[in-house]
């Protein structure tokens, strides 16, 4: 995934969604030439679920199961259940090309379906929030994506002391 540069002026929709995306791309940036033994690594005794390749198979399974749950009513088999609520997290052995592919895949799907829906369509499935919009999800997704990008930032710079972008 390429990361584009976001317009500085343009429609919510276009800033929405480029803003979305470049973030997206940057998860791939953070991962680019990391090897699955790194990607795997635990590094946060407090947090020992987050781990690189955890954080992008939880960015895939968060995209699923907003967009296509929530917003269509799909049916979501996600990894995590009532007890073991951090499942998706856990990826040992699942090399990191397949977790980048797989996540790449899923934001394929949830730009189609955010391409097809108006901003203010509302969400089928009722969350713990109620019942939510596109553009809700949307920024939630930007606020997400990003944050777990800051999580990214640090858990690379600790394991090969790769920093930027």
């Amino acid at each position: 995934m390429k990361r584009i540069d976001e317009p500085y002026a343009a429609d919510e929709r276009t800033m929405l969604n480029a803003w979305l995306d470049w973030h997206r791309a940057t998860v791939f940036l953070k991962c680019e030439g990391l090897s699955d033994e790194l990607a795997q690594r635990s590094l946060i005794p407090s947090s020992p679920l987050m781990t690189v390749a955890g954080l992008v198979s939880h960015l895939r399974w968060v995209e699923l199961s907003w967009f296509e749950h929530d917003m269509l009513g799909g049916p979501v088999l996600p990894p995590w259940t009532a007890d073991d609520p951090d499942k998706e997290f856990k990826v040992s052995g699942v090399p990191l090309a397949q977790l980048l592919e797989e996540y790449e895949q899923q934001c394929a799907r949830s730009s189609e379906i955010a391409a097809s829906l108006d901003l203010d369509a509302e969400a089928v499935i009722e969350s713990k929030r109620g019942r939510v919009t596109l553009r809700w999800l949307l920024l939630h997704m930007i606020e997400e994506t990003a944050r777990h990008n800051g999580h990214l930032d640090l858990l690379r710079e600790m394991l090969d002391g790769t920093t930027g972008d």
